[in-house]
């Protein structure tokens, strides 16, 4: 089974590297990737409470710190676990090219804390709970691009993303309710 998924990853890691975007579509995709880094949740943040108010704001809020403090629990017991190395670390002529922010590749953190935060923004504000599913999402796929991860950590990031805001909701009803 691990070497299917290795031969998958590697399978998808260089096909999605054989497209190339244009100079000027490679550095927004830079710019947007980095945003992945937390620096989206100060627009969602200043969003929601212009148009919902602080009360749905703060409401949020506390539905999101279990869901990233669970995140953040399983992603470093994960990662410090397993050890994956990363596509530029294997593949000698891949070069990271935006910057990895820890040493491991699975699972991609971008894409797993962004998620729990982005279904829980989902599940009190739909409207613009998509657009947060979505953009970690693509900052995962677009960090296999980049050369620091590989498809099966965007995968586990999803699952772990889920999981953990699943597990958030259900500590949020037990102590906060």
């Amino acid at each position: 089974m691990l070497k299917s998924v290795e031969s998958l990853d590697l399978r998808f890691f260089f096909f999605w590297r054989r497209h190339s975007f244009s100079a000027g579509m490679d550095k927004f995709l830079r710019l947007y990737t980095r945003m992945g880094d937390g620096y989206v949740w100060a627009l969602v943040i200043a969003y929601i409470y212009f148009f919902y108010g602080k009360i749905v704001l703060f409401g949020i809020v506390e539905r999101v710190i279990p869901a990233l403090l669970l995140s953040l629990f399983f992603y470093w017991l994960i990662k410090l676990s397993i050890r994956r190395k990363r596509p530029f670390e294997l593949l000698k002529e891949v070069s990271a090219d935006v910057p990895p922010l820890d040493k491991y590749s699975f699972p991609s953190g971008h894409t797993m804390n962004n998620l729990a935060v982005g279904f829980t923004v989902f599940a009190e504000v739909p409207i613009i709970g998509w657009t947060m599913l979505f953009m970690p999402i693509t900052w995962g796929f677009l960090r296999v691009y980049y050369g620091v991860h590989w498809l099966s950590d965007v995968i586990g990031g999803i699952c772990l993303g889920f999981l953990s805001f699943w597990l958030g909701k259900i500590v949020f009803v037990i102590f906060w309710q």
